[in-house]
């Protein structure tokens, strides 16, 4: 069994008031904090960088859970270690020749290893990751585009939840992408045990409800299987 890791996607946090917002979700029970990291090369969007995280690790002792939507992950572990970063997961689609020595660096640097899917990569690909000699500690599955906070939860994606959790039965497996108390049920039941959830938290007038909604989901499902 897997512990339930719910990580409020800071994404959808009030920027200007980030260290606050980040002390607000601990204490509504936050187990992690996600940090989506992005550059336009890799997604439409521009997010946050090494800076942000040197910034924010000076103001809390939260894992921040960091994900890279950039095209080349190597040239950010230097950086992201020394600026406190806790977790750092990359996309498979851009490390399939380098992964075993971009692994072995995360670690050297401190940090949790991870790999990310889009939606349309088969979950195949992430098998060699968890399996290698440098294995992976986490397999996060986007159940969106990466891109934009606030889009639909897509429920097909459960299917790589399943075939993962049904392999690796002592795996962190991670979902991102509309999460929230309509959909977190299916997420659970398929085997998810670590929750992104951005806009549904923080838009939420009681965002701790939701983050203790969430964990008893996974803790629920958990107890079926």
């Amino acid at each position: 069994m897997v512990n339930p890791k719910i990580a409020p996607s800071m994404l959808s946090s009030d920027f200007a008031n980030l260290a606050s917002e980040a002390e607000r979700m601990i204490r509504c029970g936050a187990d992690w904090l996600h940090m989506d990291i992005m550059v336009s090369h890799f997604v439409p969007n521009l997010t946050i960088g090494a800076p942000v995280i040197e910034s924010l690790r000076k103001h809390t002792n939260a894992y921040l859970d960091c994900h890279l939507m950039v095209t080349n992950p190597l040239d950010y572990v230097e950086p992201l270690g020394k600026a406190g970063a806790s977790g750092f997961t990359f996309h498979v689609e851009v490390a399939k020749d380098n992964w075993s020595k971009l692994v072995r660096q995360i670690k050297s640097r401190g940090m949790t290893p991870g790999v990310s899917l889009k939606p349309g990569t088969p979950i195949e690909e992430v098998f060699p990751l968890v399996e290698g000699e440098n294995p992976v500690e986490l397999v996060l599955v986007m159940t969106v585009e990466p891109g934009f906070g606030g889009q639909k939860f897509m429920p097909e994606m459960m299917d790589k939840v399943r075939a993962l959790r049904k392999k690796y039965p002592s795996l962190n497996i991670e979902v991102d992408g509309g999460l929230g108390p309509s959909t977190i049920d299916m997420a659970a039941s398929a085997g998810a045990n670590c929750i992104v959830a951005g806009s549904s938290v923080f838009g939420a007038p009681d965002p701790g409800h939701v983050i203790s909604l969430m964990r008893k989901s996974v803790e629920d499902a958990q107890k079926v299987s």
